[in-house]
């Protein structure tokens, strides 16, 4: 966990992840994305928006409420099943999943030694809880939403009714959701307000033709973090057995990736068979089928899901792209996911024909991607300082600039440099960006 720890001090101090309400003394589980976290988080969606939808014609994007009817999540088995075991000290009341023999044991090591009282395992509902209404002791209780799927599910008709799309068809969304979580641990990885990517993807209701799209979702997800720099032997499927799936699972697995602790999970693809629609149309009394308009057969779709944590990827990109060299942190993130793609430095921050120059190119490629500005100290601190935000290229105006317009340009991954046309660098940096 040695690296874990560089991770979370580079994160912090570099401004990609805060503790949540810090000055306060912080609230577990819960974390604020800085200046460079902000950016990184907004690459990954925007990718990813942009893979499933915009490259895509056969997937649309929606964006489902928050808070819905707790109906909603009587249908979806929340209220019953969305629970963990949880066992309480009787010492000092300290709450622990059953399940997590390791963290019961730290925590009698660490708090009380000679003793060890604990209650029966009871369930806990994961769900937040929260009130509509003005008036005390009239207000509705609802939740925040325990995931994003079912914003999804209940908007199934419509989506259908308001738009072309034909089986099979997918619905993508990305948004936030909450876990009253009993052990939030491991940085970001599990907290009480996170963020999902998913599609749901129906289909027709057909054994071997499902499996076939379930398998070639697998293959889709995992070359799609394959082809955003994650390292191969870094990266696995986790299936679940029959006895591990939802018993209305037809298939279900895992994106694993190798963190510091140890083999955890990045994203889930499950064939999620009729199970939500079919519940939503039980207790909404509202048809959820599908009417082939061509061959006029009816029926309700199976859904295969393919649902991400943005949070949990965000933090595998961390992790998978830091690395320690003889001049210190590097932060070797696809320059697609990088915060910044591109650094301008004036050479000197005293000679003002460098900074107009320098000043002049910046502004220019502002318009086109996020770029950094830097004139302090010398080249080699500002060289370092990007490298570790990630910035993949950086680009020095100095004495030979004024003379022949051209420019520096220094590649982050192996500290190469070349001499290009000033006027080539905005074309020179997006070729390179959408190149890798």
């Amino acid at each position: 966990m040695e690296d874990m720890e560089k991770i979370v001090a580079l994160a912090k101090r570099r401004g990609f992840i805060y503790p949540g309400s810090e000055i306060y003394g912080g609230l577990g589980g819960t974390w604020d994305y800085g200046p460079m976290g902000a950016l990184l988080k907004k690459n990954i969606k925007d990718i990813w928006w942009k893979d499933m939808i915009q490259l895509r014609d056969d997937i649309v994007g929606v964006d489902a409420a928050i808070l819905m009817n707790p109906k909603v999540w009587e249908a979806s088995g929340h209220l019953e099943a969305f629970t963990d075991p949880l066992v309480e000290c009787r010492i000092d009341h300290e709450r622990i999943r059953a399940d997590h023999q390791d963290e019961i044991e730290e925590h009698v090591k660490d708090h009380h030694p000679d003793k060890n009282d604990w209650t029966e395992p009871r369930k806990f509902n994961l769900l937040v809880k929260t009130y509509l209404g003005i008036i005390e002791g009239k207000q509705q209780e609802v939740y925040l939403r325990g995931e994003i799927t079912q914003g999804v599910h209940v908007n199934f008709k419509n989506v259908v009714d308001s738009t072309r799309v034909k089986i099979p068809f997918g619905i993508a969304q990305i948004g936030k959701a909450f876990r009253n979580e009993i052990t939030p641990g491991n940085f970001t990885f599990r907290s009480r307000e996170f963020e999902q990517m998913e599609v749901q993807y129906y289909v027709k209701p057909d054994e071997k033709e499902s499996m076939e799209i379930y398998e070639s979702w697998k293959k889709n997800r995992m070359d799609w973090y394959l082809g955003l720099g994650i390292k191969e032997e870094n990266l696995r499927f986790k299936d679940h057995s029959p006895e591990e799936r939802a018993f209305y699972a037809k298939a279900a697995t895992d994106i694993q990736y190798k963190f510091p602790w140890g083999w955890d999970e990045v994203m889930g693809i499950h064939h999620r068979s009729d199970w939500d629609l079919r519940r939503h149309q039980e207790y909404s009394n509202q048809k959820m089928t599908y009417r082939n308009p061509v061959t006029g057969e009816e029926y309700i779709p199976w859904d295969i899901e393919t649902s991400a944590g943005v949070d949990r990827s965000l933090l595998m990109f961390f992790a998978d792209a830091y690395s320690e060299g003889e001049k210190g942190v590097v932060l070797k993130l696809h320059p697609k996911l990088a915060p910044y793609k591109a650094a301008v430095f004036p050479l000197l921050a005293n000679k003002l024909d460098l900074i107009e120059k320098a000043k002049k190119l910046y502004l220019s490629l502002k318009n086109g991607f996020m770029v950094a500005w830097d004139e302090r100290g010398n080249i080699g601190k500002r060289y370092a300082s990007q490298d570790e935000i990630g910035t993949p290229y950086c680009i020095t105006i100095d004495f030979q600039t004024l003379e022949d317009n051209t420019v520096t340009v220094r590649n982050r991954d192996n500290a190469s440099q070349e001499r290009i046309p000033l006027e080539s660098v905005k074309t020179y940096i997006i070729k390179k960006v959408e190149s890798n």
